[in-house]
């Protein structure tokens, strides 16, 4: 490879090399974190990044069920959906969410709406991988553990 080349190389989908990273997400802020893992899913961590490939990583969160939310996001944010039928939106509380019975949801949700809408988008998401405790069956992969909370003093919440 030349030292300095005048044509930007954009990477095929047979050359993207996959890893596995872990996070840890007791206690971190729920936007940065998710913030964090929408550039690892989308490849943009990478000096080969292409917009229309996925090369991203695959990433594992555990404890995705204690991460925090700052100032009075748990009882003022609100998730709407709706059932199809007139007058049938629906409004759930953070909090009402991280206490149910999909406590992940909060994190996927957040993560979602950073990726583009579109197969692309669908195809990177399926490298996140949520799970409430600390066990998850990804041991195989050999994932590299990503410390979030050391990367800026703001990730985590004040105790």
């Amino acid at each position: 490879m030349k030292a300095l080349s005048k044509q930007t190389r954009s990477i095929k989908p047979a050359e993207v090399e996959k890893k596995w990273h872990i996070i840890d997400a007791e206690g971190l802020i729920v936007g940065r974190l998710a913030t964090i893992i929408a550039n690892i899913l989308r490849g943009k961590h990478k000096p080969s990044y292409t917009p229309h490939v996925d090369c991203g990583d695959h990433v594992i969160v555990i404890n995705a069920d204690k991460v925090q939310f700052t100032g009075k996001k748990l009882a003022d944010k609100k998730y709407y959906k709706h059932t199809g039928y007139a007058g049938g939106l629906k409004e759930v509380t953070a909090g009402k969410v991280l206490e149910g019975r999909f406590p992940e949801r909060v994190l996927e949700k957040a993560v979602e709406r950073m990726i583009p809408r579109g197969p692309l988008g669908r195809a990177q998401m399926k490298a996140l991988h949520l799970y409430n405790g600390t066990e998850h069956p990804h041991e195989g992969q050999k994932p590299e553990v990503l410390d979030v909370a050391s990367m800026n003093r703001k990730n985590k919440a004040a105790q």
